[in-house]
C-alpha cells in the first residue's frame, strides 16, 4: 500500500474512526498477530474457531492500526476504524486500492491447475516485466484483496489468482480484481459437493469475466471437454490454448526425456521450440497458457518460452534421494483431474525401477465420491504402474477398479499413513519412483517426511 492513510481507510470502508490519528500511514494489511510489521493494519478475522479481536492489543503492539467490529468506545493511542464486518471491510479496502492501481491483472481461475498456471504466466511475464504474482495460497476472499494492497508502484502488471469455495464468490473477486485478462484452466469436480454439477461449477468459474475490461481477452483451456464446447459463445475477446488442432496456441511434437519436456508452441505461422523443466501433459497445457498469455501482452513468444528451461512450480516437488529412490511429493490436495496428472508424471519419469503409486481419499466429491476414485482406478489400470498402495475408506474404491480390471498392478491397502509408512519403508528399493498423493485432511505429507528420513 502506498500513500494510504487512516482517513482514506475510513472513507473506503464507511467505517467511524473511535480513537487515533486519521493521518497515520499504512503500508500493509495483515490478518495474523504473530506476522504484524510497523506501519500495518490489523484486520481482525472472526473465524469458525477463533474471533481475532482478542489479539488487537497484542497487534497493536507493533502495527498501526486496527479494524474492528466489536468495539463501540475506546480510548487508546493507535486508531481503531469500526466496521460492521470485517471482511467486507478488507474487501472494500482492497477494491479502494485497485481503483487507484493503473496496471493490467491477469486473473486466474480453475478447478485443478491454478497456482501451476498462475506461476507459469508469472514467469513467462517476468522476462520483460516487472511482475506481481500471488504470494502462497492468498487466493480468497480474504487473499485477493490482501494481495492487491500488496501491488507496488513498480509492478507493470500482476498475476491474482482466484479460488472458490460456494457459489458466487468468483464474482466477488472479479468485482475486486477487475482483470484485463481471465484465464480459466480446467472445469473438474473439486467442489462439487457444494455446486452439485460440474456445469454450475463451469458457470461460477467462467464468472471471472463478469467484471472484466472489456477490451480484455479470455483464455481457456481448449482440451478440457466443459471449456471447449463453448467455444464461440462468448461476447468477449477469447482465446483458446492447449494441444487440440483448432487452439489459438498449441503445443505439437510432445516429447519427455531425463525429467524434461520438450514441445513446439504454434500460434499461426509462428512456432518456438520449449524445453520445459517439469514433467506431465498438464504442465505442457499450463506452459502454452503462460506463451499465451505472455505473447497477447506484447512479449515475443521465444522471448517468454526461453524462461521455462529453469522454472520450479510450487505445488509439486520430485525429491531425488542420494543412492536412494525417487518422491514425488504432490500432498497438496487432490481431485481426479489433479490425481491424474500427477500419475501421468509419475508414469514419465525415467527409472530403472518401479513405479509406485500411493493415493489417499479425496474429500469434498460429493455423493458421487466412490465413483469418482473408482473413475481414478480404472485410469490407473492403463498404465505402467507397478504397485498401488491406497490408504483410507474412500481410496479402497480405486484399487477395486484395479482389481477388476484384472492388471498386473500389486494392491496394497491401509486404513492409516503410518501403515503405509512401515510397509513402503520395507519394500523401497533404489531405482523406485513413488509418487504420494491425498487430500490435505489425509495429510499425505507426513508418509512423505517419513520417507525423506
Amino acid at each position: 500500500m502506498e500513500n494510504i492513510t487512516v482517513r482514506d481507510l475510513v472513507e473506503a470502508t464507511r467505517g467511524t474512526l473511535l480513537c487515533g490519528d486519521e493521518n497515520t500511514i499504512i503500508t500493509d494489511v495483515c490478518i495474523d498477530s504473530k506476522e504484524i510489521k510497523e506501519g500495518d493494519l490489523f484486520i481482525p478475522i472472526i473465524g469458525e474457531r477463533v474471533n481475532a479481536h482478542r489479539f488487537i492489543e497484542q497487534a497493536l503492539e507493533i502495527g498501526a492500526a486496527t479494524l474492528t467490529s466489536e468495539h463501540y468506545a475506546v480510548s487508546a493511542d493507535k486508531p481503531y476504524i469500526k466496521v460492521e464486518d470485517t471482511v467486507k471491510a478488507l474487501q472494500d479496502i482492497g477494491l479502494y486500492v485497485r481503483e487507484r492501481l493503473e496496471l493490467p491483472i491477469v486473473a486466474v481461475t480453475g478447478s485443478v491447475g491454478k497456482t501451476t498456471t498462475r506461476n507459469m504466466i508469472a514467469t513467462g511475464l517476468q522476462s520483460q516485466k516487472e511482475t506481481f504474482e500471488t504470494q502462497k495460497n492468498f487466493n480468497s476472499q480474504i487473499g485477493v484483496p490482501i494481495m492487491l494492497c500488496r501491488i507496488s508502484s513498480t509492478d507493470e502488471i500482476a498475476v491474482l489468482e482466484c479460488g472458490m469455495s460456494e457459489e458466487g464468490q468468483i464474482h466477488i473477486l472479479s468485482n475486486l480484481v477487475k482483470p484485463r485478462y481471465a484465464v480459466v484452466s480446467t472445469i473438474g469436480v473439486a467442489h462439487i459437493e457444494q455446486l452439485k454439477t460440474q456445469e454450475n461449477i463451469r458457470k461460477e468459474k467462467l464468472s471471472i469475466i463478469d467484471c472484466m475490461d472489456p477490451d480484455g481477452t479470455l483464455f481457456l483451456n481448449g482440451d478440457d471437454a466443459m471449456l471447449a464446447e463453448m467455444k464461440g459463445t462468448f461476447t468477449c475477446n477469447t482465446c483458446y490454448y492447449g494441444t487440440q488442432e483448432w487452439c489459438d496456441y498449441r503445443a505439437e511434437n510432445i516429447q519427455f526425456d531425463n525429467g524434461r519436456s520438450y514441445f513446439e508452441c504454434v500460434h499461426g505461422d509462428e512456432r518456438v521450440s520449449v524445453e520445459l523443466s517439469v514433467l506431465g501433459q498438464h504442465n505442457i497445457i499450463n506452459c502454452v497458457a503462460a506463451i499465451a498469455v505472455s505473447h497477447v501482452c506484447g512479449i515475443p513468444m521465444e522471448v517468454a518460452a526461453a524462461e521455462f528451461a529453469h522454472f520450479h512450480g510450487m505445488r509439486q516437488t520430485i525429491i531425488q534421494l542420494e543412492n536412494r529412490f525417487t518422491i514425488i511429493d504432490d500432498t497438496y490436495n487432490a481431485s481426479p483431474d489433479s490425481m491424474k496428472a500427477s500419475l501421468d508424471v509419475l508414469c514419465h519419469l525415467e527409472t530403472a525401477g518401479r513405479r509406485i503409486a500411493v493415493l489417499g481419499d479425496m474429500f469434498e466429491l460429493g455423493e458421487n465420491s466412490q465413483d469418482y476414485h473408482y473413475e481414478v482406478g480404472k485410469f490407473i489400470a492403463t498404465l505402467p504402474i507397478h504397485e498401488l498402495v491406497v490408504v483410507g475408506e474412500q481410496a479402497k474404491f480405486i484399487s477395486q477398479a484395479v482389481r477388476e480390471s484384472e492388471c498386473s498392478i500389486g494392491i496394497y491397502e491401509f486404513s492409516d499413513n503410518e501403515e503405509a509408512e512401515m510397509y513402503l519403508l520395507g519394500t523401497l528399493m533404489p531405482e523406485d519412483a513413488v509418487l504420494v498423493k491425498g487430500s490435505n485432511g489425509m495429510h499425505m505429507n507426513e508418509i512423505v517426511e517419513v520417507l525423506k528420513q
